[in-house]
């Protein structure tokens, strides 16, 4: 059963695809702090989805019924993660990840009216995390988070705008608890992540001017995951999270972009996420483990954005793990199916979204010394 510790979990998130508004690529898992001993993870993950609708307003000059074409771009995102056993009751360990990034680009000449638009965002965020046993069953741990952030944008159908940012480097904490049974290989953690704010030095070019600079407040969101985990059987484990994320508070709001648009933020959302994971692992062989796992984050109605329209998602997946001595492989695949989405200008629907997919894949590799 030990085997199974940790590895389904880390299975179940080794394909993570975006989730709301398509911004976050990873749910920022903490996993590692748990490995046994020593140990050094890379991982590596793709995210390919297929997003596309269809004008349902005449906006000119574009027309109803004009098709958008494949908006969403494919992304890759590569980490690593280091763990010490510092004493038998404190363990430490840096995390480096990809938490946020998005790559949208309107084809052309599909008289779409967002035909020609692109949007890009990118981050990547170094925790340094310490964890103290009290007992057996219970520990505590605490981080602190530094993150890079910058975006960058074309919007034709808003007067020709375009915008980019530095790059910012702001930080964060982590805090949260655990309370483990070993001899059930049960674990209950529950990890609270700060945002982050950002200033970033932002460009935007206009009507209104050109290389007009400005100061623009990006907040990442705080998010609340509780992972759980239990034996069930002999080499059957279940394993499952619940993950919110405060949404609400994250907005993108260019100075000049929303005096074009009277108001109105490049990206923003008004609705929170939850994220429901469970899954099943089961270890086959003494070197081979098997899951499988199902994903749930229900639509929040309303109007999407432009720059990622769908409304929530189901997905199904599965993982193998393979273990030789001090050696562990894992991989993870997952096909994902977006909520319909529909999204506005000026307070009036532009376009429906429906019937989109994606397909994730992710691997680790890691070694104990």
């Amino acid at each position: 059963m030990n085997k199974l510790t940790c590895t389904a979990i880390t299975l179940a998130t080794a394909g993570t695809v975006a989730n709301a508004g398509g911004t976050e690529l990873t749910n920022q898992s903490i996993a590692v702090l748990f490995e046994q001993g020593n140990y050094i993870e890379f991982s590596f993950g793709s995210v390919n989805p297929s997003v596309s609708g269809t004008q349902v307003g005449t906006i000119p000059p574009a027309i109803t019924g004009s098709a958008s074409g494949d908006l969403a771009e494919g992304l890759e995102y590569v980490g690593a993660a280091l763990k010490f056993a510092l004493t038998d009751d404190i363990d430490a360990a840096i995390i480096v990840d990809k938490p946020y990034g998005a790559e949208i680009v309107y084809p052309m000449g599909t008289g779409y009216f967002a035909g020609g638009s692109t949007a890009t965002l990118r981050s990547t965020a170094i925790s340094a995390i310490g964890r103290y046993k009290f007992t057996d069953n219970l520990s505590a741990y605490a981080g602190i988070r530094q993150q890079s952030l910058d975006a960058e944008a074309f919007i034709p159908f808003v007067a020709g705008w375009t915008g980019s940012t530095n790059t910012d480097q702001s930080f964060g904490y982590l805090v949260g608890a655990a309370y483990e049974r070993p001899e059930l290989a049960m674990r209950v953690a529950l990890t609270y992540y700060s945002s982050i704010s950002h200033d970033l030095e932002t460009t935007e070019t206009s009507p209104l001017g050109v290389g007009n600079t400005s100061i623009m407040e990006v907040n990442t969101p705080q998010a609340i995951n509780l992972d759980f985990q239990s034996g069930v059987a002999p080499g059957t484990l279940v394993f499952g999270q619940v993950r919110w994320v405060d949404w609400s508070e994250f907005d993108i709001s260019p100075a000049d972009y929303g005096t074009l648009t009277g108001g109105q933020p490049l990206v923003a959302y008004e609705d929170d996420t939850i994220t429901y994971t469970l899954g099943v692992g089961r270890q086959l062989t003494e070197n081979w483990a098997l899951s499988g796992f199902a994903v749930y984050e229900p639509g929040t109605g309303g109007f999407k954005s432009n720059l990622f329209p769908p409304d929530g998602r189901t997905a199904v997946g599965m993982g193998v793990t393979y273990t030789q001595d001090n050696f562990k492989l894992q991989a993870g695949l997952q096909h994902v199916w977006f909520g319909d989405g529909t999204t506005q200008i000026g307070g009036a629907p532009a376009g429906e979204f429906t019937d989109n997919t994606a397909v994730a894949f992710g691997m680790k590799a890691g070694f104990t010394f």
